[in-house]
């Protein structure tokens, strides 16, 4: 009997909730497997996942290569690319310890790299939230293994910058939120907790420093929010005992990302260029999320509704006196309130951005086990919470038991890249042979072919992009002409003619003439210019050959 003492049963109580967490985390992470997984190929969730991993590729064949330029995109100039090397790495290092069980590491890397660091992430708040000792832990980590946004921001086969800034941004975060709860002052005063202070400063500066270098945009804008607001509540924590060493390896970190980069992060984004805002508006990420939309409730649940008040009750609390007495420590000293501001901002930045979605929903899972504290009743708290993933339950059975015609959309997608795929091995070849297709389709067929395309699905490719649309649009086979001998174009894709007209007047802000070229390619190949010479088709492609001298 003194075997089974109180010890042993938290350990075996500890086991059995990491053991669900993880299972649930991966089971909504991996629910898209028939997607990714066909036909015995790796098939990625979008074309920026391709692009990723051409780069994982680039420096695989060149161990240490670090991918300052891309050819393979916006050919003959190519491209300046935002993204860095640290993520790379991280899916080059875990095809080496797939490397002995598959002959097909790369492609299995990226497909699950996203998975294992949203399981990481998971562990962590786990650990991170019962040392925090909140009464509604298991609130934060249901809502992290379940919102569909954050699920989409760590899925199985999208190898994306996003789900590695996720979980150093949730370390970086939970990092500050630990360092805070007693104030420095009180570190300051008592050395014995200076230490643990100490670590917690080390640990948030790391985590920062990782993620500014992984992706200098959404990472950056939360380091500043959370050093604005914690110097407002405090303006001698920026400098304080416990933070210097913290602030030391954070200055260091982007040091050695400058050095190893050497270039500064793009900015881009922020460009006011016609086309640019063409282009963006038929980005999904980059669209705006009204606040009526229902989406909302769909990532969060009914408790974002009651978000406002019960901020509003925590910072009263704060402000009025002490909390009440059965609130946590960490959560008693109101060192909360710049994840509400984290909340807050976010909020209105996925308003303008819908890539902010996955940090307001992470940041809302973080924040509701603080904001639900001054409930007595665990019951009420769990019938409510029950209640209120209502949404998001119903967006997982659309997901799972779609109806007829989502499923005939996803076996129409699958039997889509299968196809493209087999007309984009006809490409590869020693010599260099550039091809112009869709955009969005240029990334994979690069990755697929190994061949360089003129297109590419980042806001860096845009003159490619726009020379793409205009080749498409084209009602004079002069001016189509011209665009491929400039291009050094040997192949050209011809697809969905509706759907690539739409899309290339979106971008080009442009009428869609009677007769534009990519209609005539796709559906009257006999007609097409003499200069393209029709090679091969199948259900979703139509490839043709350039023949013009250059």
């Amino acid at each position: 009997m003194r075997t089974w003492d109180g010890a042993v049963i938290r350990v075996i109580l500890s086991t059995i909730e990491i053991a669900l967490l993880s299972a649930l985390i991966l089971a909504t992470r991996c629910a898209n497997y028939q997607d990714v997984f066909v036909a015995g190929n790796v098939y990625f969730v979008d074309a920026d996942c391709y692009a990723r991993m051409t780069r994982v590729r680039m420096c695989h064949a060149k161990p240490g290569l670090i991918a300052r330029h891309h050819d393979f995109e916006n050919f003959p100039q190519g491209t300046t690319p935002h993204t860095t090397a640290p993520f790379d790495y991280l899916i080059l290092g875990l095809s080496l310890l797939l490397k002995p069980s598959t002959a097909h590491t790369l492609d299995l890397a990226g497909a699950f790299i996203s998975p294992l660091l949203a399981l990481l992430g998971g562990w962590f708040l786990w650990w991170w939230s019962r040392r925090m000792k909140f009464r509604y832990r298991w609130v934060t980590l249901v809502l992290y293994a379940i919102s569909p946004i954050l699920v989409h921001g760590t899925e199985l086969g999208r190898p994306d910058h996003q789900s590695l800034a996720m979980l150093l941004v949730t370390i970086a975060i939970c990092a500050e939120w630990s360092s805070q709860c007693d104030g420095s002052r009180a570190i300051e005063v008592n050395r014995s907790y200076l230490r643990t202070f100490r670590l917690w400063s080390i640990v948030s500066g790391i985590a920062w420093g990782l993620a500014i270098w992984n992706s200098a945009y959404e990472s950056l804008v939360l380091f500043l929010i959370v050093t604005v607001v914690s110097v407002l509540e405090e303006r001698q924590a920026l400098l304080a005992r416990s933070r210097r060493a913290g602030w030391l390896c954070f200055l260091l970190i982007i040091a050695i990302a400058v050095l190893i980069e050497r270039r500064i992060p793009s900015l881009s984004i922020f460009h006011s260029n016609a086309i640019f805002k063409n282009w963006a508006s038929t980005i999904g990420e980059l669209a705006h999320v009204s606040p009526a939309n229902p989406i909302w409730l769909r990532w969060c649940g009914y408790f974002l509704l009651l978000t406002p008040v019960l901020i509003w009750v925590r910072v009263r609390y704060r402000r009025d006196g002490p909390p009440p007495p059965w609130t946590g420590s960490a959560v008693a000293s109101g060192r909360a309130v710049p994840i509400y501001v984290l909340l807050i901002a976010t909020y209105f930045l996925t308003i303008w951005q819908a890539r902010w979605g996955y940090f307001f929903a992470l940041i809302f899972a973080l924040a509701l086990s603080a904001l639900l504290e001054p409930i007595r009743s665990r019951a009420a708290v769990w019938i409510a919470f029950v209640l209120s993933i209502f949404p998001i339950l119903r967006d997982w059975d659309e997901r799972l038991w779609p109806n007829e015609t989502q499923l005939g959309w996803r076996v129409e997608q699958r039997n889509e890249s299968l196809q493209l795929r087999d007309l984009a091995l006809n490409l590869q070849s020693t010599e260099e042979r550039p091809f112009l297709a869709p955009w969005w389709l240029s990334p994979s067929i690069a990755y697929w072919s190994g061949q360089p395309g003129v297109a590419g699905s980042s806001h860096e490719s845009l003159n490619g992009i726009e020379d793409s649309a205009r080749f498409f649009l084209c009602d004079d086979s002069q001016k189509a002409q011209e665009i491929l001998k400039k291009r050094q174009v040997v192949w050209v894709f011809a697809y969905d003619s509706e759907r690539v007209a739409q899309n290339s007047a979106a971008v080009l802000k442009e009428p869609l003439p009677p007769h534009p070229l990519c209609r005539v390619l796709d559906r009257t190949p006999g007609q097409a210019p003499p200069f393209l010479v029709f090679s091969a088709q199948n259900a979703t492609c139509k490839l043709y050959r350039v023949a013009i001298e250059r």
